[in-house]
């Protein structure tokens, strides 16, 4: 009885396992479509919350952000619960991100008491990691409407990766600026002076007041410079190798040559490679 105790658990973990992975049937892209969803959904709250609402709408807002959060926190269970490695699950960067973008609404449930400081501080600068969870939907080629190129994924990763730095970046100067700053009442505001800093244009009506703002331009401009060229240069690397075959050079080591290349352009030496004389 206990070997099919445990054979059954280690079945249960593996179909969970699979069912968070796959991409093909039609559970799997029902899940991947739900996550999706409630994750622009989840994201979407924390930009409303910052405009003037109604008490009633904002009830609405946070009993729907209470429910998401549930979901995501059932999800990160599940990952763990189906993972071969928990341990290294847990430490994975897409479960961190996982974890932190609902720590905050989780807090407010558990303590009460912190709801008087879930709007500032803290908890405000935590909640927009939440548009980092998009990141694992692109860890793979593989998505519930068919598999891209590895050029296309790459080049979804860097449009995600300009959105997140301007999301984040305006969510920060946001919790900086708002208290101090009469031009910067909504996300809104602060995204626009975001993508105008970043973009060099740099109008002038919208300027940082406090010294947090200020480090968050400077970090802003900083990750701009250095992580947007970073995942453009892997999209240009691939182009510059399409139409090269695959064949590493095993004198020197060089890999990807032209499909009709005899000798290695590097060192010179012999290489074999598989090609049809009637292309």
């Amino acid at each position: 009885m206990p070997a099919e105790s445990s054979t059954r658990s280690r079945d249960t973990r593996a179909l969970v396992r699979f069912y968070l992975l796959d991409h093909r049937t039609w559970l799997g892209k029902a899940i991947d479509v739900a996550l999706l969803g409630l994750n622009l959904v989840f994201v979407a709250i924390f930009v409303a919350e910052t405009y003037p609402l109604s008490s009633s709408v904002r009830t609405v807002l946070w009993n729907a952000e209470v429910a998401i959060a549930m979901i995501f926190l059932l999800e990160y269970i599940l990952r763990l619960y189906g993972a071969e490695n928990r341990l290294a699950e847990a430490l994975n960067a897409y479960s961190l991100v996982d974890l932190i973008a609902i720590l905050p609404t989780l807090l407010v449930v558990v303590w009460p008491g912190v709801a008087t400081v879930a709007s500032v501080g803290f908890l405000r600068v935590v909640r927009v990691v939440r548009v980092l969870r998009f990141y694992r939907f692109t860890q793979d080629a593989e998505f519930f409407f068919g598999t891209i190129s590895d050029n296309a994924l790459r080049a979804l990763k860097l449009l995600l990766t300009v959105i997140a730095l301007f999301f984040v970046s305006a969510g920060l100067f946001y919790s900086a600026e708002h208290a101090a700053n009469p031009a910067v009442d909504t996300f809104g505001d602060a995204f626009y002076y975001v993508v105008v800093a970043l973009s060099t244009v740099g109008f002038g009506d919208v300027v940082p007041v406090t010294t947090g703002g200020r480090w968050v331009t400077v970090a802003a401009i900083l990750a701009g410079i250095i992580v947007i060229p970073w995942q453009g240069s892997k999209i240009v690397r691939e182009w510059s190798h399409r139409g090269k075959v695959a064949v590493t050079c095993p004198n020197c080591g060089l890999s990807y040559h032209d499909p009709d290349a005899s000798h290695c352009k590097a060192c010179g030496h012999v290489i074999y490679q598989e090609l049809d004389s009637r292309e």
